[in-house]
């Protein structure tokens, strides 16, 4: 590819896709997009517009009831203040020397790279905003699961859930690598999925008393140990995010062809009940 055939519209477009479709902790299903707005500077500002909960009272035949209750106003603001760049150049005899484009294997490995900076901020976010009350272990006390307990482990997270109210529809777990390792050794889990033995796309790989089950090299964890496994729906933590720019240009001083681009997002959980956290250490 040459510089008089890029059009930064549609590689941004195709750049924000392919973000997208590799994102594991900021993917639909795990966050929402709902007040994504129009982002389209650092600094940018989303309003997220809520009311607290509604009471529920008893009806008496022939009885006044009490007077309207005031909604408490929840609204917060999601601040769009995370900026990351890419900019890299290809020389033009790298170029002529390889048959393949070169510029979309570049393209794909910058989106690659964004993703994981992304994954690794939404991941931080909802550990730090998840409800105190929905933790199993702490980094004090961490859970070591093995091959027996990795699936019953799982099975108290969903159940921290339900103690908070939150709907069994559409929850998750994302899990690091070794302990879907460990569920796999467990029959409760392979004879329960079909995708007990098979990865699928956006790392989903099977379900566990209701908790899709997502696997991400970015669980948050303290050199190795205290990985912090999160479980949850999509309604606890908002998401916006946008690619900026994406440019290209060829560098005075080089035979080269470059491209730099900009990716601006902000996370917030808005529903901490709505989380669990549990820490564990690999056994």
């Amino acid at each position: 590819m040459t510089l008089t055939n890029f059009i930064p519209e549609l590689w941004s477009a195709r750049l924000q896709a392919s973000l997208r479709s590799t994102l594991r902790f900021a993917q639909p299903g795990i966050i929402n997009r709902d007040y994504e707005g129009d982002i389209r500077e650092a600094g940018d500002t989303v309003h997220i517009n809520s009311l607290g909960s509604v009471t529920i009272n008893n009806y008496a035949r022939n009885t006044d009831i009490l007077p309207p209750q005031e909604l408490e106003d929840a609204s917060a603001m999601l601040t769009v203040d995370q900026q990351k760049y890419f900019h890299f150049q290809i020389d033009d005899l790298d170029a002529a020397q390889m048959r393949t484009s070169v510029m979309q294997g570049a393209m794909n490995e910058a989106s690659y790279r964004l993703a994981l900076v992304t994954d690794a901020y939404v991941a931080a976010m909802m550990v730090a905003g998840a409800s105190p009350a929905n933790a199993i272990g702490s980094d004090a006390t961490p859970v070591a699961p093995t091959a027996l307990t990795a699936y019953e482990l799982l099975v108290d997270l969903s159940v921290r859930l339900d103690e908070a109210l939150i709907p069994d529809m559409d929850r998750f777990a994302i899990i690091p690598p070794w302990f879907i390792g460990l569920l796999r050794k467990d029959d409760r889990f392979t004879h329960a999925t079909a995708a007990g033995d098979s990865m699928i796309r956006n790392g989903r790989v099977g379900d566990v008393a209701g908790l899709n089950l997502v696997v991400s090299t970015n669980v948050p964890n303290t050199a190795g140990t205290k990985y912090k496994i999160l479980a949850g729906t999509s309604a606890a933590t908002t998401f916006a995010d946008v690619v900026n720019k994406v440019e290209a240009y060829r560098p005075e001083r080089r035979f080269a062809d470059a491209v730099k681009g900009l990716h601006l997002y902000g996370a917030k959980v808005i529903r901490p009940e709505a989380l669990a956290v549990m820490t564990v250490n690999r056994a």
